[in-house]
């Protein structure tokens, strides 16, 4: 998509108020039909925490552009059904968990997990609509961890459950995160974890150490598709240490990123990501989160410190004032507006990550479009999924040579994007 010109002279805003303000529609798009809203229904989508089900109520859900009923019938039954009744339209949210299934309040029309219509009271036998093959329409779910999980895709297609190599590390908890709504769309939230610049700018720069002191020095960085996805490569000196940070997208809208109170003035290997997230689309211009932080209990943080750290600035939760002296993500991702203009965009050269993830969702979508498979291999097979982000930090005491200092920096770099990142299946 082209973009809108520079004004070319001073006050010229008139120019760019009257330039095309056209979405990127295959990228923006998350309805039923659209060509970004079927990439994404290919993969399983968290939609709840299972504890939102204690009651024994209905659960109305938006995603994807689909109203929904989430429920747990009387057998312990999980289903994900259509929202408004197949018989006048009356929204299930009100319906009645039964045995099996959940039954409309207003004729009492019951449905089983599946969607196949199990009774229709008031019609005769004769009645067509006693015929018991009637389907009103359900997905697949799965319960994982105390989320609720669901495919929203043709069911010939659904794709093994992501099982990330994350989810099993034996020295963390992993605790249901989430439910944040913002008011913006899926992909400009996502996109911001592939943006290292910001991490020093935002939320140490302007913000005054969101995170640490130590990212707030602008770092070199390398830019790399992994098998799973686009993943940045930060190195930043620290005293004798070069710390190198990587956080990963994975395919379409995950991602994994490491420690935010990480200094980098203590020497480490591998120091795993903190969070698996999910970015769930609602529709085309609100997003809930949904996934798993990881706790370390070695880590110098409380549970609660943790909470603070993660949470900070992802609401406009705070006085609006306070919000401008002091922003957060969410003042700056949701005040892109509720679906960015890519047309309207300056990218430059540390929006590398950007325009890599935007690419590879490009050539995933034309996949589907011509219908072949979009899941990454990485995602299929019995074994745990590899991903890629995490810390190093290594004792390199700096030279006082510029030209030096830098080649080493890079070396380290290299060196983790050597162990750590895989080549592309195909790659030379």
């Amino acid at each position: 998509m082209p973009n809108v010109p520079f004004a070319d002279q001073a006050y010229g805003a008139y120019q760019q108020a009257c330039a095309t303000n056209d979405l990127d529609e295959k990228l923006m798009k998350v309805g039923p039909g659209t060509p970004g809203g079927e990439y994404l229904r290919r993969f399983w989508q968290p939609v709840a925490f299972t504890n939102q089900l204690d009651k024994g109520l209905p659960l109305r859900l938006r995603i994807l552009g689909e109203d929904l009923v989430l429920f747990r019938d009387g057998s312990r039954r999980l289903g994900l059904l259509p929202l408004h009744c197949s018989h006048r339209g009356s929204s299930l949210e009100f319906g009645i968990i039964r045995e099996r299934g959940i039954q409309c309040c207003y004729h009492g029309w019951l449905y089983d997990v599946d969607g196949r219509i199990l009774d229709t009271p008031g019609e005769p036998e004769s009645s067509p609509l006693r015929c018991r093959t009637h389907w009103h329409g359900a997905y697949p779910i799965q319960e994982y961890k105390g989320l609720v999980f669901a495919y929203f895709g043709p069911p010939d297609r659904k794709p093994p459950f992501p099982l990330f190599d994350m989810f099993e590390a034996k020295k963390f908890d992993h605790e249901p995160w989430g439910g944040l709504v913002r008011d913006c769309h899926w992909l400009q939230v996502t996109e911001n974890v592939v943006d290292p610049v910001h991490t020093a700018f935002l939320h140490t720069i302007i913000s005054g150490s969101q995170f640490t002191d130590s990212f707030g020095v602008i770092p070199a960085l390398r830019f790399e598709e992994t098998p799973l996805g686009v993943a940045y490569v930060a190195s930043r000196r620290v005293n004798d240490n070069l710390w190198v940070r990587c956080a990963e997208v994975m395919l379409p809208n995950i991602y994994q990123l490491p420690p935010v109170w990480e200094t980098g003035e203590q020497p480490k290997s591998d120091q795993l990501p903190i969070q698996t997230v999910w970015e769930v689309p609602i529709d085309d211009t609100h997003t809930i989160n949904l996934g798993f932080n990881h706790y370390d209990p070695s880590d110098p943080i409380t549970r609660e410190e943790f909470h603070v750290q993660v949470g900070f600035g992802q609401m406009a939760d705070r006085p609006y004032e306070e919000r401008q002296r002091v922003p957060g993500d969410w003042d700056a991702q949701v005040t892109i507006g509720p679906a960015g203009r890519h047309a309207r965009e300056r990218l430059g050269w540390a929006d590398q990550g950007v325009l890599m993830l935007r690419r590879r969702l490009r050539q995933a979508i034309q996949d589907v479009e011509e219908g072949r498979d979009p899941i990454p291999d990485a995602y299929r097979g019995n074994a745990a999924i590899r991903t890629h982000s995490r810390d190093w930090v290594r004792d390199l005491p700096a030279t006082g040579n510029e030209d030096q200092d830098r080649k080493v920096s890079e070396k380290l770099a290299e060196q983790f994007v050597t162990e750590i990142i895989p080549p592309l299946p195909g790659a030379t």
